[in-house]
């Protein structure tokens, strides 16, 4: 299989203004791939597996996915179970960006499957940091 540099990045948050703050950060550190932002749990699903309104959109591009896990209609860890426990999605690299640092929740998103888990802080100053190094870690990743 072949590795690919260039990837498209999947962000499902529901929170407006994390979102522009997630992207914003990235650009900055000049990660330019294409970005999609949805806010819906079961748009993400319809996203990943190409139904819904995305039926036709062609196969999925590689992809690395920002999952927050409080979403409307299912939840990250919802998600992030039917992406790893599907075929064709099960190597989709999932790095859960959420607010909750619960070692039991955290525990869980691994044990669906989950690449990596990063918080997000409430201050601001120290979530530009995070995502900043959260672009760090991606600007490194090879998706297949």
């Amino acid at each position: 299989m072949d590795v690919y540099d260039d990837f498209t990045i999947l962000l499902v948050e529901d929170d407006e203004g994390h979102a522009r703050l997630i992207e914003k950060n990235l650009r900055r550190l000049n990660i330019s791939n294409k970005l999609i932002k949805i806010n819906d749990g079961r748009e993400a699903i319809n996203f990943m597996f190409r139904q819904g309104q995305f039926v036709g959109q062609g196969p999925l591009p590689p992809l690395i996915v920002l999952l927050d896990i409080n979403l409307p209609s299912l939840s990250g860890y919802q998600i992030l179970k039917t992406i790893k426990t599907d075929r064709r999605t099960k190597n989709v690299v999932v790095i859960v960006v959420t607010t909750t640092e619960n070692p039991v929740e955290i525990e869980r998103c691994y044990s669906l499957g989950c690449n990596a888990y990063v918080t997000k802080p409430v201050e601001y100053d120290q979530f530009v940091k995070t995502i900043r190094q959260l672009g760090g870690f991606m600007s490194m990743v090879k998706v297949a």
